[in-house]
């Protein structure tokens, strides 16, 4: 596996190695040794999927202190374009986004840190995306910003959502409970 740097500081593209053969293909997704050598959280403690439609939007969601937790996602079937925005307040990247394809031909993988909005949209006939998060779920602290408040040109301009996403503050009305730590 590698582990590349995005232009978001503490957020990593891992590139794992893909086996392929006449039977299909094999894939490491996760290495508890490779995650302390880099310094990354890896002590997951929930895992979720989601199958998604094509032009399915799903975010942009993060969950607020003292429940923030870091993220690893990646997609198992199909293509998302997956995106990521900086919340934290006094980050050199502070309301700068990232985006990447994460699908099942690449088998690429998002580490997304605590203090980044992530959300996704399906690029193929479905996707079924993978999540493992460093904390349990708190509905009282899920949260998110709107989908379309920060600049980014998503690849449909109506995009399928739920009604919750689309009611998310706009990225400028937010007030971010998130300060970044060097």
């Amino acid at each position: 596996m590698k582990i590349i740097p995005t232009p978001i500081p503490g957020c990593f593209e891992i590139i794992p190695e893909i086996f392929k053969d006449k039977r299909g293909s094999f894939v490491k997704t996760f290495s508890r040794d490779m995650y302390v050598e880099s310094g990354l959280e890896y002590k997951f403690t929930e895992e979720y999927y989601s199958i998604s439609k094509k032009n399915v939007l799903r975010g942009m969601h993060f969950q607020s202190p003292p429940s923030e937790h870091a993220k690893v996602v990646y997609c198992v079937e199909g293509s998302v374009w997956d995106v990521v925005i900086d919340i934290r307040k006094g980050s050199p990247t502070f309301a700068r986004h990232f985006n990447t394809k994460l699908s099942d031909e690449d088998g690429k993988i998002l580490y997304i840190p605590s203090g980044l909005a992530h959300g996704f949209f399906t690029l193929s006939e479905t996707a079924i995306m993978v999540y493992k998060t460093t904390s349990q779920y708190d509905q009282a602290k899920d949260m998110g910003v709107l989908w379309s408040s920060f600049g980014i040109d998503w690849p449909a301009e109506e995009p399928l959502m739920s009604d919750r996403d689309r009611s998310f503050l706009k990225f400028s009305e937010f007030k971010s409970p998130f300060v970044f730590e060097k």
